[in-house]
């Protein structure tokens, strides 16, 4: 059967109501059977790895025809190395690493995909107690504070070009910090980041959760931002492999989206299942904490370690009704404008051209309809960053070059 009649028999099988799971058997058969059997996932311990861990747990991968090994790794420089040679077939992985490999400023050079956008939302900045006793509390009194009391302060981030790193230098910048020439910025991994600042290695850093919440149960940090207040409904983790993957085992490919895309849908569909979700990936296996550091915010109920709690609508979404998972290609050109503002790349890129190369629409389109997810009609959308930029992919060279404050 070729692909086109597969999708129209299972489209047909889906409006006459066939039993759940007749439809994915259809995937699994015939010239669209997975190439591989088995696909080893890397993960960081972080909230958002639990669409992956969830398509295992939950046995969504076995309807698609392949099995899911979920592989906790230590770094994301671990995870960028398994995935350039291998040893990983694929990985939970920040936007910018992936971006940054492919145009060989994130280590070593090798054409990369982003198979599709695993959560929105979901990451912090934390400020540490030492610094929140002094007043410094937000964007705005940061700054004031490194201007009076002088002295060098340091920040971490998770990988040099990830998603932590942009997030962390943009709210600086937004507030007239210059993070490359004001403050000395160090690598730590998202694990760490919680004793490191304990001891106090870092005044300040930029994680995923649970570590954000850690530090709050823990009184050691605050939080100064969210990162969706940052930017709202930004990318954030994507499902990440090689080119040569997607061009070797194109089948295999699709079937861990659509596993993962059920698994999504999974953990948005309501309380019990995000109340689950949490229970199971807080496991030694996977994040290893207390379900109550991952179970908060993942619902929206957030607490900033200085009295102040609210409910946050736009916490961490996994699936948003499919809006969450497609892989915009301006979402990855946003990347890059930041990559070329602190210098990472020293000239422009062609942005649109190596977003299309990476991100991998057509086949996210073909898992999608598999699952009767809709797609979005247009490959670019517009959003309002924290300063009141407008990004929406137009002229990124343009957007770059624009801001003040850069390296």
């Amino acid at each position: 059967m070729s692909r086109r009649s597969i999708l129209k028999t299972a489209a047909a099988a889906s409006a006459v109501g066939v039993v759940p799971g007749l439809q994915s058997a259809v995937w699994a058969a015939g010239s669209d059977k997975p190439e591989l059997e088995e696909v080893k996932i890397g993960f960081i311990p972080l909230t958002d790895c639990a669409s992956v861990v969830m398509a295992s747990v939950l046995g969504f991968d076995k309807k698609y025809g392949v099995k899911i090994i979920p592989s906790k790794e230590a770094s994301w420089a671990g995870v960028r190395d398994k995935l350039v040679n291998g040893d990983l077939h694929m990985a939970h992985a920040l936007y910018g690493l992936i971006y940054g490999v492919h145009l060989g400023v994130g280590g070593p050079k090798k054409d990369m995909a982003v198979l599709m956008t695993l959560n929105n939302n979901g990451q912090a900045i934390t400020l540490s107690k030492k610094l929140s006793d002094k007043g410094a509390v937000d964007g705005p009194s940061l700054a004031k504070l490194m201007q009076t009391d002088k002295r060098e302060y340091t920040f971490a981030q998770t990988f040099p070009t990830g998603t932590h790193a942009m997030w962390l230098y943009y709210w600086m910048a937004s507030y007239g910090i210059n993070p490359m020439r004001d403050a000395k910025v160090i690598t730590v991994p998202p694990p760490q980041m919680v004793a490191n600042m304990r001891v106090g290695n870092m005044d300040g850093y930029c994680v995923g959760e649970p570590w954000g919440h850690r530090a709050i149960m823990d009184g050691i940090g605050i939080t100064a931002v969210t990162t969706q207040d940052i930017w709202k409904d930004h990318p954030e983790k994507v499902l990440g492999t090689t080119g040569d993957f997607v061009k070797k085992y194109p089948n295999t490919a699709r079937a861990v989206m659509m596993a993962i895309l059920e698994a999504s849908q999974w953990i948005d569909a309501g309380l019990q299942n995000k109340l689950k979700m949490a229970d199971t990936i807080a496991a030694k296996s996977y994040v290893n904490t207390s379900a109550d550091a991952i179970n908060q915010r993942i619902l929206g109920r957030y607490q900033n370690g200085l009295g102040k709690t609210w409910d946050d609508p736009n916490h961490m979404k996994f699936f948003n009704d499919g809006k969450v998972n497609f892989p915009y290609l301006s979402d990855g050109m946003w990347f890059l404008t930041q990559h070329k503002r602190w210098g990472l790349l020293k000239d422009h890129p062609d942005y649109l051209a190596v977003a299309k190369q990476i991100n991998q629409i057509d086949l996210y389109k073909e898992a999608a309809a598999g699952l009767k997810i809709s797609v979005p009609k247009e490959v670019m959308r517009t959003s309002k960053l924290i300063d009141g930029t407008v990004w929406d992919g137009k002229d990124p060279a343009k957007y770059a070059d624009s801001f003040k404050i850069k390296a």
